[in-house]
């Protein structure tokens, strides 16, 4: 993700700083706890699109697990 578009891109609900987080391929939202994903290099930032942190993080985790 370029910098430039990171610094540009705010969270759609609450207008706030989002994070880059390459393991999940995502844009991360913590005061919503939300991450938008990333498709063909383009942020899909829809509300209706959005996974929960908590979910990323499990589906992140059990994915290495299952790689091991």
């Amino acid at each position: 993700m370029d910098s430039k578009q990171l610094d540009i891109l705010v969270c759609p609900i609450c207008k706030g700083k989002l994070q880059f987080f390459k393991e999940q391929n995502q844009l991360c939202c913590k005061a919503c706890q939300l991450g938008f994903p990333i498709e063909d290099r383009v942020p899909v930032m829809l509300e209706s699109r959005a996974n929960t942190l908590k979910d990323s993080l499990s589906k992140n985790k059990s994915k290495t697990q299952q790689a091991k």
